[in-house]
């Protein structure tokens, strides 16, 4: 057995003349009334006075016990096994202006930061990676496991960060090249945009097919409400206001995008949808591994504490039964 604070021990060293002085007392002790003989009081036999010395060893086992549980002892290291399950995840986000739409509340963008939070917070068994795009692409997180990282600097995203445009091509690469560094077997990229392609250098199945090539899932997310949204403009004094147009998304690529990859085209109108689509994806990328994890130690003082509780109810059960004394 191991002990956090070894030196806490030398406590018990205070037991000898605890000991000592409990001898001495019992010997120097004289009665308070005097009598002519205590022939009488020698043939009444009583277990009383090996009771009061049981009592006084309770109470120094009472104290040892205390002592060790001070010093904090802990088990030796051992291995342990558990199955878990984890994958590699990047999200690619669109932070283009149009993001700014309001049939989200309180409109796309902040919408879709609240979600993804909640669903890197949940996922803490993954390794997972964020990238933004709008007219280009930027990986904002590497692939990491610190998922408060993550989830802070998404909800810390603010609009204006890359040059406007929707870049779908470039974002799905660039989230290509970062999960490609991943080494679980499940990879996986979540890519939500609410527009189509209309910049960039790489086209959107183009990069699809690099996915596919290296196994890597795609689950496409068009984001938007069916009709009409208040999208934001700016008017002939530079403010912005919205506007409401129609809402148009490319479907169609990104449900090829899906399909070539193996992933999921979803199609999110609201908050409430949204919500759905990640949870259901969080079902769906979802890889049991084993995990054998080395512990070095393991604090062990239950015991102890459970020996000290019952020596002190011991001493008190007996101390207001058997040996209760009348003032």
């Amino acid at each position: 057995m191991l002990f956090a604070h070894p030196s806490y021990l030398w406590l018990l060293l205070l037991l000898v003349p605890y000991i000592a002085w409990y001898i001495w007392r019992r010997k120097n002790e004289h009665a308070s009334m005097g009598m002519s003989t205590l022939a009488p009081l020698l043939r009444c036999k009583t277990y009383k006075p090996m009771l009061l010395h049981a009592m006084f060893a309770l109470r120094c086992l009472l104290i040892a016990s205390l002592i060790v549980i001070l010093a904090r002892p802990q088990s030796h290291d051992s291995w342990s096994s558990s199955r878990t399950e984890g994958t590699d995840i990047v999200l690619a986000m669109d932070i283009s202006t149009s993001m700014l739409a309001r049939d989200f509340k309180p409109d796309r963008f902040e919408a879709a930061k609240e979600i993804a939070a909640k669903f890197v917070s949940g996922r803490e068994n993954d390794n997972m990676g964020l990238v933004i795009f709008a007219g280009e692409s930027f990986t904002a997180v590497p692939m990491t496991t610190d998922r408060g990282l993550l989830a802070n600097y998404i909800s810390e995203m603010r609009m204006g960060m890359l040059q406007d445009g929707t870049a779908i091509g470039d974002g799905l690469a660039t989230a290509i090249n970062r999960i490609k560094e991943g080494k679980a077997k499940s990879k996986s990229i979540i890519l939500l945009t609410d527009g189509s392609n209309n910049t960039g250098n790489v086209a959107p199945l183009t990069a699809a097919e690099i996915a596919k090539k290296m196994g890597v899932k795609v689950y496409t997310i068009g984001i938007g409400t069916n009709g009409n949204a208040p999208f934001p403009a700016e008017n002939e004094f530079g403010r912005i206001t919205f506007v409401t147009m129609p809402v148009v998304i490319d479907e169609a690529t990104l449900q090829k995008i899906s399909e070539t990859t193996g992933g999921k085209y979803f199609r999110a109108t609201g908050n409430a949808v949204l919500t759905n689509i990640f949870k259901e994806i969080d079902a769906l990328e979802k890889s049991a591994i084993d995990v054998r994890n080395f512990s070095h130690t393991e604090d062990n003082y239950m015991p102890w504490a459970i020996l000290a509780l019952i020596l002190l109810a011991l001493e008190l059960i007996t101390r207001n039964t058997l040996l209760r004394t009348i003032p």
